[in-house]
């Protein structure tokens, strides 16, 4: 195109002196390295994409994850554990130097700088090669960040009794589906009384029962939530007597059997 070489004048401005139609590249000459991105590309990386989240739904709906209570800052006895993509860094700050008094280290400080490696990895690394021995800088720093992670997932997996927390924390599905008459009189008192340990629908948190469907009596649940039982202490429920018989009345009416169901009996009023 140098002076105007393949070009013509058209009033002031030049153009090609052939005009070509506008069509893809041939790339029959490099079979196999390169190919259109549109459709050809494209295509494969949508077929993958949907065969890996095809996968995934199937596994997430023969084994889905366990589901325990919301993590209730007023509820001691329950310890959260992370999903487990952070259960690699919950285990890395049991380590001395990353949890503790040296918690901005474990937490912050350390994960910032494995974050910035792996961003900066393509940029110290800009060799033309794409075998890994060729890369030596961005494989090694990938191959330090995958095992560092799955030791440390492997770790904390193993240090963590599944069966125990499900049987201790697990969430009563049933429980929370059931209907709660949350128009009588009776939830107002449930609400100051015991919502904050057994949850807004008497499912049960922690190491707070499910108050539904309670076999106890009224006169059951009105004695546990003057003088308690077991871990809950007595003195909980302050309320007056017409209060407490209608808080009992409505824990022994709630529940998936409906009238005569439910309760607030094993820890009533706490």
């Amino acid at each position: 195109m140098h002076r105007g070489k393949g070009m013509k004048f058209v009033g002031d401005s030049r153009i090609p002196a052939e005009q070509k139609a506008n069509l893809p590249k041939d790339y029959s000459e490099y079979p196999g390295r390169t190919e259109a991105f549109w459709p050809n590309f494209l295509l494969k990386e949508w077929l993958v994409g949907a065969v890996f989240l095809i996968g995934f739904l199937i596994l997430t709906a023969a084994h889905p994850s366990p589901l325990e209570q919301q993590a209730d800052p007023t509820n001691a006895g329950y310890i959260p554990l992370p999903d487990w993509y952070f259960l690699f860094l919950y285990e890395f700050l049991k380590y001395q130097y990353a949890g503790g008094e040296f918690i901005v280290i474990g937490a912050i400080v350390i994960p910032s700088l494995a974050f910035g490696a792996l961003l900066l990895a393509p940029f110290l690394d800009r060799g033309p090669g794409r075998r890994p021995s060729k890369r030596p800088i961005a494989v090694s720093l990938m191959m330090l960040g995958f095992i560092a992670t799955f030791w440390l997932t492997y770790e904390a997996v193993e240090h963590a009794d599944y069966a125990s927390r499900s049987e201790k924390y697990a969430v009563n599905v049933e429980a929370v589906e059931a209907e709660v008459n949350t128009e009588a009189p009776g939830y107002a008192i449930y609400e100051q009384s015991c919502m904050s340990c057994h949850g807004d629908q008497l499912q049960g948190q922690g190491n707070y029962p499910s108050l539904l469907d309670t076999p106890m009596s009224v006169e059951q649940i009105k004695d546990i939530a003057r003088n308690g039982i077991g871990e809950m202490p007595a003195g909980v429920f302050n309320g007056t007597d017409e209060e407490l018989q209608q808080l009992a009345e409505f824990i022994k009416a709630q529940g998936a059997g409906g009238e005569g169901s439910g309760g607030e009996a094993s820890g009533a009023g706490e």
